[in-house]
């Protein structure tokens, strides 16, 4: 063991010291409450994505000959390929559920602020990024409603100013639904955005770490004496992370088994459903679409996301113009009342 000690110590020149002093920084009180740590939430659930991904890879067969016949044969002749397809799943609703939720997190403790203003952004990217994950892969069944949910998908991406017929013709691999566009989405969700997230993620943690997380006190915790208070990342931080991590596996097993992830009908290019709904997580813009004509919907969105990506700036203006306002917290209520709204409107409505 000496012998390996040395090999080792002589190509790595990082003391035992050293290494603990890096990885066992301080943590700040407040992320004892486990709603300030939904950072971490979304990136275990991604390493399940990944893991499980790579696993149902092994059997899809991305063609729209096959597609379908090879998430039935991994879904109901596979050992355990139905659990795996739905831990997929619902790892995929809770991820989404969890950034959103961080965000209104970081958003309402006024976390995006300088300097943090680029971490916000890039967090912003990641929450689309993720989208864009879950609509890909949602359209990799090649199911009736998945089929015609791409379809729709392309066509909204067509009504896009100059650049939407090269989005529609990007998504699709051509100018309709053809023989490359699952392969087109196959690459895509499992190549080109999991990438893409994990160059942003590394980019998102460095950031954290040299700036450190946004300290907060509470009164309770200053009466305890706790307040502004720090404790060790290991092993009492990473213990925590670890139990959370312990609870979403209970969750995301009990979920997989209990409501597994099915089979709808298959993909008929000539018979289009009655009823076209997207996943969950697209149903604020699927009503925001019902609401208002095409390009105004498209043109507004748009405009909030790119609002969204800067708000950080505007903040600053607003706060540099009129001191201690509230304005951001009184605006986030009321887009987190219209986010709930519009996706329980979409939800219960039938059309």
């Amino acid at each position: 063991m000496n012998t390996v000690g040395s090999w080792l110590k002589e190509r790595i020149p990082v003391s035992g010291s050293q290494l603990r002093e890096f990885t066992n920084e301080p943590v700040p009180n407040h992320l004892k409450h486990w709603w300030f740590c939904l950072g971490g939430t979304p990136a275990y659930l991604f390493v399940i994505q990944i893991v499980t991904g790579i696993l149902l890879a092994f059997y899809y067969e991305p063609s729209s000959s096959t597609a379908y016949e090879s998430v039935r044969y991994i879904t109901h002749d596979v050992a355990y390929g139905w659990y795996f397809r739905s831990l997929h799943k619902w790892a995929a609703t809770l991820m989404i559920a969890s950034i959103i939720l961080h965000q209104m997190r970081v958003y309402f403790t006024g976390s995006y602020r300088k300097p943090r203003d680029l971490n916000w952004m890039i967090g912003m990217t990641l929450l689309v990024l993720t989208l864009m994950t879950g609509f890909t892969g949602y359209s990799l069944v090649y199911e009736q409603l998945s089929y015609w949910g791409a379809t729709v998908g392309a066509n909204i991406a067509d009504m896009v100013p100059v650049l939407g017929p090269f989005m529609k013709r990007m998504m699709l691999a051509g100018d309709s639904y053809g023989e490359q566009t699952l392969s087109r989405f196959f690459i895509l969700h499992a190549a080109v955005l999991p990438v893409s997230m994990v160059f942003l993620l590394v980019v998102h943690i460095s950031l954290i770490r040299l700036q450190g997380v946004t300290e907060f006190q509470f009164k309770k915790d200053q009466a305890k004496g706790e307040g502004g208070g720090h404790f060790a990342f290991f092993p009492d931080h990473f213990l925590m992370e670890i139990f959370i991590g312990l609870v979403l596996m209970i969750l995301l097993s009990f979920l997989a088994t209990v409501v597994p992830a099915n089979m709808g009908p298959e993909a008929n290019p000539l018979v289009t459903p009655e009823i076209i709904k997207p996943e969950w997580f697209f149903y604020v813009a699927f009503r925001w679409l019902k609401l208002f004509s095409g390009t105004a919907a498209i043109l507004s969105m748009g405009l909030i996301v790119f609002v969204m990506f800067l708000w950080p700036f505007i903040d600053a203006a607003i706060r540099r113009r009129w001191k201690g306002s509230e304005f951001s917290v009184w605006l986030g209520i009321l887009a987190v009342f219209a986010l709930i709204g519009l996706t329980l409107w979409e939800a219960f409505v039938a059309h």
